[in-house]
């Protein structure tokens, strides 16, 4: 079987059309039906049942769509990945979201270039949830990213763990209050359109979800200097590209139910986003304009107070949680230098921090990247 035979195959399953198939492929139809038709007869199955009018997959049909589609996905990483070595200049491509690093990235990175085996590091920046993909598809060789995240096909540490607030206009009803609940956000929106009173249902079932009742890295009091005036996560910010590590901005290579407060909820209007904003400056711009609500961490309310919002603490958020993640099949030293300084420098942060209780490291037994 051949990955030009899968990748005919994939686009006639997803199509569901021979013609549409054929024009996303950029090849006539012809040629693409004989090659589905040699490929059933190699493996002595029907996995298209085609009428004048429709194609439909056989069971033995879906069944090939899903294992081709990893199949090309990996051939896709390999190449990628093998052009990345081949480069004159061996480099290590860390992905993350901006402003995601709970103010550890500058010290991670000092840490990483004291090992012997530091390479220069590219960083890849992105917005929420494009951290994995990257890894898996080659594009990048360790991430920094919140959890949770598709862990399919890579290992991951969390690093540690701190409070999220909700970010309000500072005119909203709700920024009267000290603190609130998930429920008195009804009506409200996130940044991704979603209501932000069911935030955290969205995570309860997600793998690499931190288990209930694990440490947490304890932030600064609400209201405190530190978090400015009286924060599950709100969309990815910004689009993809890469800091090189020589400085300068470059484009990314293609290559238990929630506690009902006693305060009667005030909902304001819900007026959803004409687009998901795409970095930070116009979440800030549309939370103080009332359209949105968001859910910072605490480490990033403290770098970007501003008096037109209203940070306040949500009794049942759930917290946020930092993590570095590696593929499952990474076996370079690079990478495994890199998680270890992740590691280190979140377990010294978490011992030595003033800012309110002592923080306390997330753990989940490390597995080394280079074994």
């Amino acid at each position: 079987m051949e990955v030009r035979q899968l990748r005919y195959f994939v686009a006639v399953a997803e199509e569901l059309h021979f013609r549409r198939a054929a024009d996303r492929l950029g090849i006539a139809q012809p040629p693409l039906s004989r090659a589905i038709r040699d490929l059933e007869r190699q493996l002595g199955v029907r996995l298209l049942e085609r009428t004048t009018r429709s194609v439909v997959l056989t069971p033995a049909g879906e069944g090939l769509l899903r294992d081709a589609r990893i199949a090309l996905d990996a051939v896709g990483a390999a190449a990628a990945r093998a052009r990345h070595a081949g480069l004159p200049e061996p480099r290590l491509r860390l992905a993350l979201k901006a402003d995601y690093d709970a103010g550890l990235l500058p010290r991670i990175i000092a840490a990483y270039e004291r090992a012997d085996v530091a390479i220069p590091v590219d960083l890849i920046l992105g917005g929420r949830d494009e951290q994995a993909p990257a890894l898996r598809e080659g594009r990048a060789d360790v991430a920094l990213l919140p959890a949770p995240f598709d862990d399919r096909d890579l290992e991951f540490e969390p690093l540690l763990t701190e409070p999220r607030l909700v970010a309000l206009a500072a005119t909203d009803p709700l920024a009267a209050r000290p603190d609130l609940y998930l429920a008195d956000l009804a009506g409200r929106l996130l940044p991704d359109g979603s209501p932000a009173d069911q935030a955290d249902s969205r995570l309860a079932d997600h793998p690499s979800r931190v288990p209930p009742g694990g440490p947490v890295v304890r932030g600064p009091a609400v209201g405190s200097p530190a978090v400015g005036s009286p924060g599950a996560g709100g969309f990815g910010v910004g689009g993809p590209g890469v800091v090189s590590g020589a400085g300068g901005y470059r484009p990314a290579a293609a290559d238990t139910p929630s506690p009902v407060s006693s305060v009667a909820s005030v909902a304001a209007p819900a007026v959803l986003p004409a687009a998901r904003p795409r970095d930070l400056a116009q979440i800030f711009s549309l939370v103080e304009l009332g359209r949105i609500v968001w859910f910072p961490p605490a480490s990033l309310v403290r770098r970007h107070p501003r008096p037109d919002i209203a940070y306040r603490s949500v009794r049942d958020l759930a917290p946020s949680t930092l993590a570095v993640a590696w593929p499952r099949n990474s076996r370079s030293p690079a990478v495994a230098a890199m998680v270890r300084a992740a590691i280190d420098v979140a377990a010294t942060v978490t011992a030595t921090s003033t800012s309110g209780p002592p923080f306390a490291p997330a753990s989940s037994g490390f597995a080394s990247a280079s074994g």
